[in-house]
């Protein structure tokens, strides 16, 4: 669920003197952006847009490919235009067979910061480049 806040400002009196104190209100919301995990290899983007459209108008629709093959990583998100049609979509399609598969559908949450990637460089001198040595050592 996403959270958006809202001022909530009350009037307080302090030592003889009347003061402003806001305080922020969470209030729950439904994301309009859907995770959608366990797609078959081979559907499109237009096929994964025109099978959401049976819940409600479909803002966007991605499916995640693979930077090094191009394949598709087998998810992607759906955004649809307002919180009812997201989770008409949920009830829809989470756990639903499609073409062979079990869809998985969510709420989308946001992307996690991820740690550094590590430098595969090796470490040793920096004349051979690695902590194994050269083969040029026989």
């Amino acid at each position: 669920m996403s959270y958006w806040f809202s001022p909530l400002v009350r009037k307080i009196k302090r030592g003889g003197r009347l003061t402003s104190v806001i305080r922020l209100q969470k209030r729950k919301t439904m994301a309009t952006k859907l995770y959608v995990g366990g797609l078959p290899y081979a559907t499109t983007e237009d096929a994964l847009r025109d099978l959401f459209a049976q819940a409600g108008t479909v803002t966007s629709a991605t499916i995640i490919m693979d930077k090094m093959t191009g394949r598709s990583k087998g998810f992607g998100f759906v955004e649809m235009s307002s919180d009812q049609e997201a989770q008409a979509a949920i009830e829809m399609f989470d756990k639903k067979d499609y073409e062979g598969r079990s869809l998985t559908v969510n709420e989308a949450r946001p992307m996690e910061a991820r740690p550094p990637r590590r430098d595969f460089n090796g470490g040793g001198n920096s004349r051979n480049g690695g902590g194994y040595g050269s083969r040029n050592n026989y």
